[in-house]
């Protein structure tokens, strides 16, 4: 079961391959997103230079993958996660612990509820973002990238 990250869907709207590939290989195993990056990808979209055309690809993408929401569960699996991560990387003094933020850590809030959502419905979160690689220092994240690093793609 695989929740896939906004850069990955990206991807797939924009026919990469090799994302394409492993979606066969993986042929009924549940593949999903959730609606944070259902909310990154329509931004992205009244963002950019063709609009029209890229809602139109975004909204066909979105029709066809499971969208998990943030529910009760996912959101005590945020608190946790965020404590985990401040207690992990943030000041060891109790005071300066305190006024800590995730952004001062250096992730995106944003990253942190698709990592709640994906351990709340226990999906590995599929993405090339950093953010995810170190929150597994601090919990039990599971992540993966479809996306070959560049010497694996000549």
């Amino acid at each position: 079961m695989y929740l896939l990250d906004t850069n990955h869907c990206s991807e797939l709207i924009a026919g990469n391959s090799y994302i394409v590939n492993k979606l066969m290989e993986l042929d009924d195993t549940p593949i999903a997103t959730c609606v944070i990056v259902r909310g990154e990808l329509v931004f992205m979209a009244y963002k950019s230079a063709r609009k029209t055309e890229n809602l139109l690809s975004i909204q066909s993408f979105l029709n066809d993958i499971d969208i998990l929401p943030v529910d009760n569960k996912a959101g005590d699996v945020y608190g946790k996660l965020k404590a985990a991560l401040i207690d992990h990387f943030g000041p060891k003094e109790k005071e300066k612990r305190r006024n800590a933020t995730i952004e001062k850590l250096g992730f995106k809030e944003n990253d942190l509820w698709i990592a709640a959502v994906a351990k709340s419905h226990e999906y590995i979160i599929v993405s090339t973002d950093k953010d995810f690689v170190r929150m597994k220092e601090a919990d039990d994240l599971r992540v993966e990238s479809w996306v070959p690093r560049e010497e694996e793609q000549s």
